[in-house]
């Protein structure tokens, strides 16, 4: 019996440590995708602006939207023209970035 009890034990040991060492290499890099941290906007679409990038390299798609007689800015990465059209009523969802923000869908609102 305490042999059998003995082997548990180091069995038991042996099982946590390589649990251990799985947990520890597997979390290396861990990406949390940006869902959670996704916000949105919505109006209607007056300005389309795009500055193609030269000297940075970053193209960019600004958009001025109007809601309630006020109106927003916001600056997108890239070109998106195609998904703003001019005068209908769009609801953007996108990932705030530093110096653009990445659009993660456009629909009518």
């Amino acid at each position: 019996m305490r042999r059998r009890r003995c082997f548990l034990n180091r069995l038991l040991v042996f099982l946590l440590v390589v649990a251990s060492l799985f947990a520890t290499v597997s979390c290396g890099y861990v990406f949390v995708g940006g869902a959670i941290n996704t916000q949105s906007t919505s109006g209607l679409v007056t300005i389309v602006q795009f500055t193609a990038g030269s000297g940075t390299g970053v193209s960019i798609t600004v958009i001025t939207f109007t809601s309630n007689g006020k109106a927003s800015t916001k600056t997108f990465c890239g070109d998106q023209r195609a998904l703003f059209p001019l005068d209908r009523h769009v609801r953007v969802d996108f990932t705030p970035g530093n110096s653009c923000d990445k659009v993660v869908t456009v629909a009518p609102n």
